[in-house]
């Protein structure tokens, strides 16, 4: 018997416990009209927002400059293969394949290595 069917209805009743329902914030013993607590919601607001803005630009900080330092040890490069025109002896054209190696920007880097 599969145990896949199993697991995947745990995990799903697990996922829906931790997350609980929509509840609306806690108003506490204080009239949420007064204008203490008000003031209280609002700095609490500001200072969760500015504290989040803080903790996202850190991280991206560390991202760019993750990214930044990678950046000249990409040694990606593919191999693109050119056309061109050639007259034989007899005096036909004929396309000929040249084989040449390029960055991850497709800029020329050199021929194509051989085999």
């Amino acid at each position: 018997m599969s145990r896949y069917p199993f697991l995947l209805v745990t995990a799903g009743l697990v996922a829906l416990t931790i997350t609980g329902c929509a509840t609306p914030p806690p108003v506490g013993v204080t009239s949420p009209y007064a204008p203490g607590p008000r003031v209280g919601r609002a700095v609490g607001y500001g200072v969760g927002t500015v504290a989040g803005n803080v903790a996202g630009a850190g991280v991206g900080v560390v991202e760019g400059a993750a990214t930044g330092i990678a950046e000249p040890f990409d040694p990606t490069t593919r191999i693109v293969r050119q056309w061109h025109a050639e007259t034989t002896p007899d005096g036909r054209t004929i396309q000929v394949p040249v084989d040449v190696l390029v960055d991850r920007n497709g800029r020329v880097v050199g021929p194509a290595p051989k085999h």
